[in-house]
């Protein structure tokens, strides 16, 4: 089986992947924070980034499983954020911070926000979206209390995840790496990839969280 070869041109000036700077970013942590980073990803054999855009060569892993068990996962993301609590922002200070891009992504949801109301949506989604709506900015500057900095890995959903058949997992696509509260990663694993009726049990492996109340109330924007 060949490697998986990652290839991107360069982002569109003005898009939210150049904003982010995303290609780049996933370049350096396979280069610089992958060869120590604790837990299983991809090998790497080839990170470059120049004007024609970036190219990453990684150990495919399309034979593994896509997704993994809730309480597997939840330890994984546990075991990356407690090695790198405090840490990761000094170690690797470009890493993305908290609020970064957070003016085009407001923009971003209010202009296209009509748009996905006028679909077909149940009242809680529709509630929920509506509320967001000029208060992207404020609800993003509130995640700076959800806890200490760590590296997250910012899309841990199950199609970022990879089961062999041994049990080992395996975090794939790097470009949203930055440096933030572990509950930004456990949340949005919760809410994209897990069965709300085994929310519990994830959490209950991924143990205390500080600031997880805190977090998981942040669409609410009532007290804005």
């Amino acid at each position: 089986m060949g490697n998986y070869v990652k290839r991107r041109l360069p982002a569109e000036p003005g898009s939210l992947a150049a904003e982010l700077r995303m290609a780049e970013s996933e370049v350096r942590f396979y280069r610089e924070i992958a060869p120590e980073i604790g837990v299983r990803v991809p090998r790497c054999y080839r990170a470059e980034v120049d004007d024609e855009g970036s190219l990453l060569e990684l150990e495919d892993l399309s034979d593994w499983r896509e997704g993994a068990e809730p309480v597997a996962a939840a330890g994984l993301l546990r075991s990356m954020h407690e090695r790198w609590v405090d840490r990761a922002d000094v170690r690797w200070p470009w890493l993305r911070p908290i609020g970064a891009g957070d003016e085009l992504v407001a923009r971003l949801y209010d202009d296209t926000w009509p748009k996905l109301a006028a679909r077909s949506l149940s009242a809680p989604v529709r509630e929920f979206g509506e509320r967001l709506v000029g208060k992207v900015r404020q609800v993003e500057a509130r995640v700076l209390n959800a806890g200490p900095l760590t590296l997250v890995h910012g899309d841990a959903s199950a199609s970022n995840l990879r089961t062999a058949p041994d049990g080992e997992i395996a975090l794939l696509d790097w470009e949203d790496v930055s440096a933030a509260p572990g509950v930004v990663d456990l949340t949005w694993h919760l809410v994209s990839s897990v069965e709300p009726a085994r929310w519990a049990e994830a959490l209950d492996a991924y143990g205390p969280v500080e600031g997880l109340s805190r977090y998981c109330r942040l669409p609410s924007c009532r007290d804005s």
